[in-house]
């Protein structure tokens, strides 16, 4: 059983911080502004993910002028989506962290599939204004890497981190999350096996 928990944490980057650290700092911020919601035998789980250029951080965009000029940015070039996972015991200060990069190629999509996409509403809550699930937009050329993180939640990297703290999973994780998303991962072993 679980519950879902709001937090409100600052997402405002750090001078310097690279996208590996800021959501790191991140989800653990989240995982301790919920840590007094904890009961004993429970974990908190937090999560977050962001679009990075480089270094250079894509949080959502304010507005449709920014949508558009992000996703002109990322338009036939690959960049890397970040999602750091926090895991908090009952009883522990420290929450245990992992992180999933995702190198994600866009296709060379044109002007006016990003103006029909921006105008849809959907960009404004997406790191990076863009969902790699939209049905209509597909702004993915192709995948390699694991697709859970780009969705926002990289599944077999939580199932380890769960597994490294005594928390086993009582389902099949890969497979139940390759069948959802339709997607056959080629690294889901590798990750399992702390390889990745």
């Amino acid at each position: 059983m679980f519950h879902v928990t709001p937090v409100n944490v600052d997402e405002t980057p750090r001078a310097g911080e690279t996208p590996r650290a800021y959501v790191t700092r991140l989800a653990t911020a989240k995982a301790l502004a919920a840590s007094g919601t904890l009961r004993p035998d429970s974990a908190i789980v937090a999560a977050d993910t962001t679009v990075a250029d480089g270094n250079n951080i894509l949080g959502k965009p304010n507005d449709a002028t920014e949508a558009v000029k992000m996703l002109q940015r990322l338009r036939g070039r690959t960049h890397q989506v970040y999602t750091a996972i926090a895991i908090l015991l009952y009883g522990s200060q420290t929450p245990a962290t992992d992180v999933c990069m995702t190198h994600v190629p866009m296709r060379d999509y044109t002007d006016d599939e990003i103006f029909a996409y921006v105008a849809t509403g959907d960009p404004f809550d997406k790191a990076g204004a863009y969902a790699i699930q939209h049905p209509r937009f597909r702004p993915v050329a192709s995948m390699d890497g694991c697709y859970a993180n780009v969705v926002g939640l990289p599944l077999c990297h939580l199932t380890r981190t769960l597994e490294k703290n005594g928390i086993v999973a009582r389902a099949d994780v890969p497979r139940n999350c390759q069948r959802t998303l339709q997607y056959d991962c080629p690294i889901y072993q590798r990750v399992l096996q702390g390889q990745m």
